[in-house]
């Protein structure tokens, strides 16, 4: 009994799948394929990478048309933040200068030239400008001073060390923008 029940379950999933490859036939023979032969596959291939590549390239050129403009209007423009906040000193120095003649009194002219100064001083020490400290006395440090010129020393103690300084030095962000001007004893 086994045998004919299994003889007649091959025979039933034999039956099925003989509808279904008639079945797939029929779909297969309804939908009209259209095989492209080998050589146009590549074509069409070789059309589509082509066309990548050439939309790639103008991003591309785009790309470093902007950033060249972008750079441009930053150093244009670097300066803008700095200038800004000079104008106030510049407004100063117009309004003293406007009244140097007016004013009679020494004292108040002085007193504003020292105002505009300090204001001036403030502002150039917030962007990070900071004045060197060249004492006299002090040992020369070719990384801070630039020797004008060499003197004999008063005594002894003095020798290869800053005897006068004749034009202050400047650091900006901790980096030398203008050496001490100094006079080196030898």
């Amino acid at each position: 009994m086994p045998e004919k029940e299994l003889k007649k379950e091959q025979e039933e999933v034999q039956d099925s799948n003989e509808t279904l490859e008639a079945s797939e036939d029929q779909s297969v023979e309804k939908e009209p394929v259209i095989e492209l032969s080998r050589e146009e596959q590549l074509e069409s291939e070789v059309a589509e990478l082509k066309n990548k590549q050439l939309r790639m390239f103008a991003e591309f050129e785009n790309f470093k048309k902007r950033t060249a403009k972008e750079r441009i209007d930053l150093f244009r423009n670097a300066g803008l933040e700095f200038f800004e906040s000079m104008l106030p000193v510049l407004d100063d120095f117009d309004r003293a200068a406007k009244h140097r003649d007016d004013d009679q009194d020494a004292e108040a002219l002085t007193q504003g030239i020292d105002l505009i100064h300090s204001k001036l001083v403030g502002i150039l020490e917030q962007k990070g400008l900071k004045e060197m400290e060249s004492s006299i006395g002090s040992d020369f440090d070719t990384d801070f001073h630039e020797a004008i010129t060499q003197i004999p020393a008063p005594s002894d103690e003095l020798k290869g060390k800053v005897i006068d300084q004749t034009e202050k030095g400047y650091m900006l962000n901790d980096k030398v923008i203008r050496y001490a001007k100094v006079v080196v004893g030898q």
